[in-house]
């Protein structure tokens, strides 16, 4: 019940942070490996713990893929796996500060852990693509992907998680105390 009262009182955070996801991920011609739903998960995860961490990776992917009307069974296999990544970081931040330093060792954690399961298993698995194939592929998407969260978990990460995560007038309770002062009642 505690984990569904702090996610309803932060609703707008967690807009927040999948419109500023939604918005990298429509960059065009952005390569598909360099994207910021770990860099924003993390924070979520240490701060709303499991279920929000496993809601804000799950919905990152879903609510992504359903607007761009491109899912598929990818999309369920890619979510599920960022909702376990959110888990992860929840379990890994719980006893560690919100910090550079931790960003980035999770960072490559998690997406070692989020391209071996999703790289090595939908291609094999739905499109018939050889194993073998599926991990010589892996290598520099994974090299990439990598390169991208680490470079944001370190530079955006500790910025979302103090601006927007942690931010409390940027809780529902607040927000509507702040419209209800504007509106002329």
């Amino acid at each position: 019940m505690k984990e569904i009262t702090l996610a309803k009182n932060n609703l707008a955070k967690y807009v927040i942070g999948f419109v500023a996801c939604f918005a990298i991920r429509l960059i065009p011609f952005r390569p598909p490996n360099i994207e910021p739903v770990m860099t924003a998960n993390m924070p979520f995860s240490k701060k709303f713990g499991y279920l929000g961490g496993f809601a804000f990776g799950f919905l990152s992917i879903t609510l992504f893929d359903l607007f761009t009307k491109k899912a598929g069974i990818w999309t369920l296999i890619t979510a599920a796996a960022y909702g376990a990544v959110g888990i992860g970081a929840a379990w890994f931040f719980k006893s560690r500060k919100s910090s550079v330093k931790n960003y980035a060792i999770f960072s490559v954690l998690g997406t070692l852990a989020y391209d071996a399961a999703t790289g090595l298993t939908i291609g094999p698995l739905f499109f018939a693509q050889p194993f073998v194939q599926a991990v010589t592929g892996q290598i520099p998407f994974t090299l990439l992907h990598l390169a991208g969260n680490l470079a944001f978990s370190v530079t955006l990460s500790p910025l979302l998680y103090s601006w927007v995560v942690e931010n409390r007038s940027l809780e529902t309770e607040a927000l509507i105390s702040k419209l209800k002062s504007e509106l002329p009642i």
